[in-house]
């Protein structure tokens, strides 16, 4: 594969981001997107269509970052567009309820019916925030227990040994949580099912609940060994603690559901996002009638949002889930994502370079690490240099990958076998530099 010509500065990015960094904190909105994890100017982005973004100096390049999941039909899928385009004409806000929310709702409850009751919200970490304060309520406890590496937003609550952004710059717990608040999260290695029974011994009848990532994408992707989440399900129970899972990634990712789909394990609350959106701003919380019937304005548990249920991202959501619940959607884009995984394992032994494939369906990460990686501190072994030199060598072939060395990677069904194949000849080219550098 020959690199593709480029402006050497990408010199329109560097200019639009040196006007950002005079009005946005960092010149972005977002930390991951300032690419301090890899170096270099960030990338700047014009438009997307399909399996590809480019930037202002018109580079085009394949895309594996699909909006941090979301994207898992492509960029401007059509079907999607003209929904948007449609509902645009009939109003883009209502601050009332809509049909659409009805609609929408009623597809995630058939495809999720743990989901007995709904609150559909605008962000991951709205639903997030929102489900552990119905759990606290619900149980009368106020603990919290969650798992290393594991990032479900940045509420308050969460920001004690979380992944993503934090992982990428390297903060633990983030300045501004007061350290009474963080005393009430509890935070133990993933895949570490003692660690969680002895939790549990030590603060008896006051965990509120387990929140997980059923397949953790946020530290990289790490999996859950075999029998954990079953095996959480029955401690809460056994606690009289509530188990929620935090599907803002995996929902409708890792299957038309999401991974308590696939396992057949029964969480009290769901949280969701990204795909549900087709690209715009929406997420959802539910689970337990019992449990959910204390949100206001049926119970006393306060929460609200004057975009919450927006029409436009209604009608997107709609369509997205329509195109994903075509007969055999999954199993194409997973046979894409299989040739993708297996070519990364194949040209990382060809390289001979210490480093894990770690992939579910069409999420994976490349770790710079010799390493097994099963949980934070395995993933935390992981050469970030590395990385960040792979990074910017991917990037000068066409590539773009998530900016950091603890994201997901995401296939979307825009892939075609040949971007599949051109971006493992870009590996093999950007692997061999490494090793000769």
């Amino acid at each position: 594969m020959t690199r593709p010509e480029r402006p050497s500065l990408r010199t329109q990015s560097r200019e639009i981001f040196r006007k950002a960094q005079q009005v946005l904190v960092g010149g972005v909105n977002s930390p991951v997107r300032a690419f301090q994890a890899v170096g270099g100017d960030p990338l700047i982005v014009e438009r997307g269509q399909g399996a590809y973004l480019w930037d202002a100096d018109g580079n085009r390049y394949i895309d594996y970052v699909g909006s941090w999941g979301a994207m898992i039909l492509g960029h401007a899928h059509p079907a999607v567009v003209e929904a948007i385009r449609d509902q645009a004409g009939r109003g883009s806000s209502y601050g009332m309820t809509s049909a659409l929310e009805v609609e929408l709702a009623q597809r995630i409850q058939q495809a999720l019916p743990t989901m007995e009751r709904i609150r559909l919200v605008s962000s991951g970490t709205e639903a997030t925030m929102s489900a552990v304060r119905a759990a606290r309520a619900f149980t009368g406890r106020e603990l919290l227990l969650k798992f290393d590496g594991c990032y479900h937003g940045h509420a308050d609550s969460f920001l004690v040994q979380a992944g993503s952004g934090l992982a990428t710059l390297g903060i633990a717990a983030s300045p501004g949580v007061p350290e009474s608040l963080a005393r009430l999260t509890l935070s133990v290695p993933y895949n570490d099912l003692q660690a969680v029974d002895q939790a549990f011994f030590r603060y008896p009848d006051q965990i509120a609940a387990v929140l997980v990532e059923p397949l953790a994408a946020n530290m990289g992707v790490v999996l859950p060994a075999a029998g954990f989440l079953a095996s959480l399900r029955a401690l809460t129970r056994r606690h009289g603690a509530l188990l929620i899972f935090d599907e803002v990634i995996t929902g409708f990712r890792v299957a038309y559901g999401g991974m308590q789909t696939l396992l057949g394990i029964q969480p009290d609350l769901t949280t969701l996002g990204k795909i549900i959106g087709g690209g715009l701003p929406v997420a959802a919380y539910g689970g337990r009638a019992d449990v959910m019937e204390r949100i206001a304005p049926l119970g006393p548990v306060y929460q609200a949002g004057t975009l919450s249920g927006n029409p436009l991202a209604m009608r997107a959501g709609i369509e997205t889930l329509t195109q994903l619940s075509r007969p055999g959607f999954y199993e194409e884009l997973n046979r894409t994502a299989e040739v993708l995984h297996r070519g990364l394992r194949e040209a990382v032994r060809a390289a001979d370079i210490p480093a894990q494939v770690s992939a579910f369906g069409s999420l994976l990460t490349l770790f710079f690490t010799a390493e097994p990686v099963r949980n934070y501190d395995a993933v935390k072994t992981a050469n970030t240099q590395q990385f960040a030199a792979f990074f910017q060598q991917m990037l000068d072939r066409g590539v773009l990958l998530p900016p950091s060395q603890f994201e997901a990677w995401f296939v979307s069904a825009a892939h075609t076998a040949e971007d599949i194949q051109q971006t493992l000849a870009a590996v093999r080219e950007s692997l061999g530099a490494l090793g000769a550098s």
